[in-house]
């Protein structure tokens, strides 16, 4: 007998059949996606934050969102304050910090690859980007 697993539209982006396609996958689609990654000092940073946290909605910080300018928001942590929850993010492109009421953080749409590409755009010209921009 084998156990049925049900996979969620990310988690079947993600299925390969062998490591080889897994591999070709990513680095093609960290080719086109114009994210700029992140800096192993950011990477020590959100890693220390996640092992003490005690955030209860942890599958929030699978997907990054995109703020009303355009900016691109990696959730990393959560902590409390007084009764409510604040979700600790970092912003890739920056490379800055920051934190937002989760209320707040959860009404902001998931960021998708246009998102990115918009963003990573703005970076090389320096200007925003527009509409028709892909």
């Amino acid at each position: 007998m084998v156990e049925e697993l049900v996979l969620d539209e990310t988690e079947l982006e993600d299925a390969h059949l062998t490591e080889d396609d897994h591999i070709r996958s990513s680095l093609a689609e960290a080719d086109a996606s114009g994210h700029p990654g992140f800096p192993g000092e950011a990477v020590r940073r959100m890693h220390a934050r996640r092992d003490d946290d005690c955030y209860p909605r942890k599958q929030l910080f699978r997907f990054d969102r995109v703020r009303a300018d355009g900016e691109i928001l990696h959730p990393y942590a959560g902590r409390r304050e007084d009764e409510k929850w604040v979700i600790c993010f970092y912003l890739p492109f920056t490379e800055a910090w920051g934190e937002m009421p989760e209320a707040e953080f959860i009404r902001l749409p998931v960021s998708t690859t246009a998102d990115l590409r918009k963003r990573a755009l703005r970076l090389t010209t320096g200007s925003a980007p527009t509409d028709t921009d892909q």
